[in-house]
């Protein structure tokens, strides 16, 4: 029991819902990864939509606003295009998984059946490989190994995090980069910023290449393991999808968030005049990489900083106040007020896209306090099979 939510556990079941299914996936249940699989797939939609509707009515006193359906996948599993693996080296060998369900415990594993094809395979073939002495020597000198594929290519890049420099990554990644099929490179990634990161402050190439191409919508991004980059790039098409119409007369927008340039590039490929800001060096340098590989350097400009401050600073307030647009894609933590009022100052349009249904609410009832109105709002199912909602909020100013 917790102060604002309790966790039940199934005892018995004595009725079957209709919409109940039987998970695909032997460890459902107590890996941390899927929430859903005992839902079946309209089922997910619907609650996913209820979700991202009660939040809206409950914390941001919106209980008026439409919510669309939720837009879903054609097939919705092996959709992640990313995949992070915890290292159990209390296991000898060392095995890979996945945290535990409200836990730091490690669920063994040794397929997924939500990442895509060739990240399966990836863990297939290291866990057959984990008590060979290069790979375990590897394992045992890391905590996570992080791989992200492409769908356009069915390239494969690994980053394998470990406390300091790893001689044995270094090791173990030529034979990596022979034995595994679409792997394009291999980096080693070391000196975590905190005990729970994922990804260390500094990257070394161990072999290969370490980024790969994709494509949405005929955009080509170029992207590492650790990028920040959508995991469902079906999805990320279908917000493009959406996004399409408002596009059609070309105008000013301010990209907040901006990752690799995901969402910025889109916009120039309409002819829209963007600036983007984002505050990892890496994904900005990124971003700014995209734009030169599509060609649309002249619509794009990229800002490095931290958002709340950046809306203030001398670089980016003017192109606030002439922007018809504001796009922002925040953590799961949502944006601050200091963002959100230096927006609601300017009074352009705004369109977030939010990955966590609360944050979006209580951001909404600031913005709708200070003068502005919810148009529409479309939730989707970037994770499938899990009890997360994208949604993207459209906004516009009550009075000029």
């Amino acid at each position: 029991m917790k102060p604002r939510y309790a966790v039940a556990r199934l005892l018995r079941l004595i009725a079957e819902s209709p919409d109940r299914a039987v998970a695909f996936c032997p460890v459902f249940g107590s890996c941390g990864g899927c929430q859903l699989q005992h839902l079946n797939y309209p089922a997910q939609l619907a609650w996913k939509r209820n979700v991202v509707r009660q939040a809206l009515a409950r914390i941001g006193s919106a209980d008026d606003v439409e919510v669309a359906p939720a837009i879903g996948m054609a097939e919705p599993r092996a959709y992640r295009n990313k995949m992070a693996l915890v290292v159990d080296r209390a296991t000898k060998p060392p095995a890979l998984g996945f945290y535990r369900q409200r836990s730091h415990a490690v669920v063994a594993i040794d397929r997924c059946p939500v990442v895509a094809p060739g990240l399966d395979d990836l863990l297939q073939r290291l866990d057959r490989a984990r008590g060979t002495p290069a790979v375990e020597a590897m394992l045992s000198e890391s905590r996570h190994l992080v791989a992200r594929s492409s769908a356009a290519g069915g390239e494969i890049v690994l980053t394998i995090t470990s406390d300091r420099r790893s001689g044995a990554a270094s090791a173990a990644a030529a034979q990596l980069l022979r034995d595994v099929p679409g792997l394009r490179g291999v980096e080693n990634s070391f000196e975590l910023p905190g005990a729970n990161a994922i990804l260390g402050r500094k990257r070394q190439r161990l072999a290969g290449s370490v980024e790969i191409d994709e494509v949405i919508a005929g955009i080509r991004y170029r992207i590492a393991a650790g990028s920040f980059f959508q995991i469902n790039t079906e999805i990320v098409s279908r917000i493009f999808e959406i996004l399409g119409p408002r596009l059609a007369r070309p105008a000013r927008v301010v990209d907040l968030y901006c990752g690799v340039g995901t969402f910025s590039l889109f916009f120039a490929r309409h002819g829209w005049s963007v600036v983007g800001i984002e505050e990892d060096s890496r994904a900005v340098a990124q971003a700014r990489a995209n734009a030169r590989l599509n060609g649309l350097e002249r619509y794009v400009r990229f800002e490095t900083g931290r958002v709340e401050h950046a809306v203030a600073s001398a670089r980016v307030a003017p192109a606030l106040r002439d922007a018809s647009v504001v796009f922002l894609d925040p953590p799961r933590k949502g944006s601050d007020e200091a963002t959100l009022g230096a927006i609601a100052h300017a009074k352009p349009q705004i369109w977030y896209l939010s990955c966590d249904a609360a944050t979006l609410a209580r951001d909404s009832k600031f913005l709708v306090a200070k003068g502005y109105r919810i148009t529409a709002v479309q939730p989707f199912d970037m994770f499938p099979q899990t009890g997360h909602v994208e949604s993207l909020a459209f906004f516009e100013p009550t009075s000029a």
